[in-house]
């Protein structure tokens, strides 16, 4: 985006780039070892923003300063908590992965604050009601390829297990 606006960075907390080194394999593999117990940290221990090509480009040409958030925003710009303002036209806002569960409230009169609870990858409280994909929450790396690979796997033999077991 910064390549065709002036864009400014607002975060909550001070980002951490990964290592250059760090990619696509070497955070499966971290998420790998911690699912089979082994010792280090997790994936989130290496940092928040992975420096892929773009990330990169916006380094090197000195675009990526983050902000804290601001205090205020009104239909034209954006207030800092030092009282200073700046207009801005346009404001995206990410949230990262974050699960919207809202709809399968009524299914599950225990649900709070959009997590549901599980066992492994099934719901506690509506035992039909599988939910893959959300990182650790349901099983480590499950939020990557081959980790959805791996839950999916393991989401089907549990179905089928259930199944052999009805009348």
């Amino acid at each position: 985006m910064s390549r065709v606006a002036e864009a400014i960075w607002v975060t909550l907390r001070p980002p951490r780039l990964m290592p250059d080194d760090v990619d696509g394999r070497v955070l499966f593999g971290v998420a790998t070892r911690k699912a089979a117990g082994g010792a280090g940290g997790g994936v989130s221990d290496l940092g928040d923003i992975v420096m892929v090509p773009s990330v990169r480009d916006g380094w090197d040409r000195g675009v990526l300063h983050a902000r804290p958030l601001f205090v205020r925003l009104t239909e034209r710009e954006v207030r800092w908590a030092d009282g200073a303002e700046e207009a801005c036209d346009a404001v995206i806002w990410c949230t990262g992965f974050r699960p919207d569960l809202a709809h399968l409230a009524p299914l599950l009169p225990g649900w709070r604050q959009g997590k549901v609870a599980v066992e492994g990858i099934r719901s506690v409280e509506e035992s039909r009601l599988y939910l893959l994909g959300y990182g650790d929450w349901t099983g480590s790396a499950s939020a990557t390829l081959v980790g959805a690979g791996r839950t999916a796997k393991a989401t089907v033999a549990d179905i089928a297990a259930r199944l052999r077991e009805s009348p």
